[in-house]
């Protein structure tokens, strides 16, 4: 039988590779979609271009669309600066690197590819365990837009399949979901999660991003193969 196909957004960080991977070993074959859309750097398309190569995407398109227009965020305003060195344990509200509606925005072109390609399964990865505090991270939110996307679309309406949103590692830990990543053969060197790299490509070490992820690797027992800028931070 020929394999169900999945549409998984691949941002380029270490959980999207991880998504990707694990809708890999489901047995999906897998569509990737990566998006420019305005943020500080490229470096994450490259990764997320070396991620899906690595891990035999069927598929992987880049698609540009400009969030920066709106801005309201220190990823696509560069008048914001990026948080460093904050307490993560004490943060709670939701931090300037939030992106207004980008998840939303982003499931959305990914279900209008998936309605095309006769796929009814999205993954996404979504965290809300480690993660930095944005609304559209959490299980609410996905259940909401999985609901959403069942009356939205002809093929749903008309009975050919349901939409399914997979969020795989949703409940894991950094730690869990690097752990999950390295068991499936991810290949770490080949991501980037920074927010603010330097001019070199190197990670800075002390933004949310790769603070979360060195305290993930930390925790797992592995070091991180990325450079950083300051990687004791």
């Amino acid at each position: 039988m020929p394999q169900k196909k999945a549409v998984v957004l691949v941002s380029g960080g270490l959980d999207s590779a991880t998504t990707l991977a694990i809708a890999r070993d489901d047995g999906y074959a897998c569509y990737a979609l990566t998006f420019l859309y305005g943020q500080r750097h490229r470096r994450e398309i490259q990764a997320a271009e070396r991620v899906c190569a690595s891990l035999g995407a069927v598929e992987h398109r880049v698609v540009t669309i400009d969030l920066a227009a709106f801005g309201g965020s220190a990823l696509t305003d560069g008048r914001i600066d990026v948080p460093k060195d904050r307490d993560l344990l004490a943060a709670a509200d939701i931090p300037v690197t939030y992106v207004p509606a980008r998840n939303t925005i982003f499931l959305s072109y990914a279900l209008a590819w998936a309605e095309v390609l006769g796929a009814f399964d999205l993954f996404i990865g979504v965290n809300s365990t480690d993660y930095s505090g944005y609304p559209d991270c959490r299980a609410e939110f996905v259940a909401a837009y999985e609901v959403m996307a069942n009356l939205a679309t002809a093929a749903a309406v008309e009975g050919r399949g349901r939409y399914r949103i997979h969020t795989p590692i949703i409940a894991m830990t950094k730690a869990e979901i690097i752990r999950a990543g390295t068991r499936r053969g991810v290949d770490y060197a080949l991501t980037h999660s920074c927010y603010d790299p330097d001019a070199e490509g190197r990670s800075c070490g002390r933004c949310d991003s790769c603070r979360l992820r060195l305290k993930g690797f930390a925790e797992a027992g592995l070091t991180d193969p990325v450079a950083y800028v300051c990687p004791g931070r």
